[in-house]
């Protein structure tokens, strides 16, 4: 299997180094310092098996609304490339004083565009989601698990819950269908 030769994450020192930090934080996980990680996403590693061999999980977990979310976005982004020939992703900038930069005329029309086709996903309910775990055997770094499980958040008791399972293969993903509404939406909703 040539998946081993290059790649670090299957190194035995790499993984008594890992197993060395593990045991020292008390935790089975080490999480992957990143600006990405929040309440409802995070990046670690944990040790577990694969093909009779110990390997270095790289894994991210995030929950099904932010995975919804993004789905939306993907769309939004692609009707709005078509809807405008120079769409480009907007950046939004800061001026000298931390405040954020005006858009362009251009770019506020695109933003109102893809708002409103989100808003109007949510509303019909076009994307749905479930919960996975994709494995990525071509991963730089030991195997990538991508994970989305139905959870409000990421945290240390959803994390271990995870990395248990999985290592024991009892893990049972939730193949009901979601779809969320934006949490502005909801909360306009209770109001009324």
């Amino acid at each position: 299997m040539t998946i081993y030769l290059k790649n670090e994450g299957f190194d035995s020192k790499e993984i008594n180094k890992l197993r060395g930090e593990l045991k020292q934080s008390g935790k089975p996980y080490k999480i992957i310092e990143s600006e990405d990680n929040s309440e409802e996403y995070v990046n670690f590693y944990f040790i577990g098996m694969y093909e009779g061999r110990e390997v270095i999980y790289d894994a991210v977990i995030y929950t099904l609304r932010l995975h919804h979310s993004s789905e939306l976005y993907e769309i939004a982004e692609h009707k709005a490339a078509q809807k405008f020939p120079n769409y480009k992703t907007i950046n939004y900038n800061e001026d000298e004083n931390g405040n954020m930069a005006p858009l362009s005329n251009e770019e506020e029309e695109i933003g109102l565009f893809m708002a409103e086709v989100i808003a109007d996903l949510e509303e019909e309910e076009t994307v749905k989601v479930s919960e996975h775990v994709e494995i990525d055997l071509h991963h730089d770094y030991g195997i990538g698990l991508d994970i989305g499980l139905n959870v409000e958040v990421v945290d240390d008791t959803v994390i271990r819950k995870f990395i248990k399972e999985y290592n024991d293969d009892t893990l049972k993903l939730d193949k009901t269908l979601y779809s969320f509404m934006s949490e502005d939406d909801e909360d306009f909703d209770e109001e009324d």
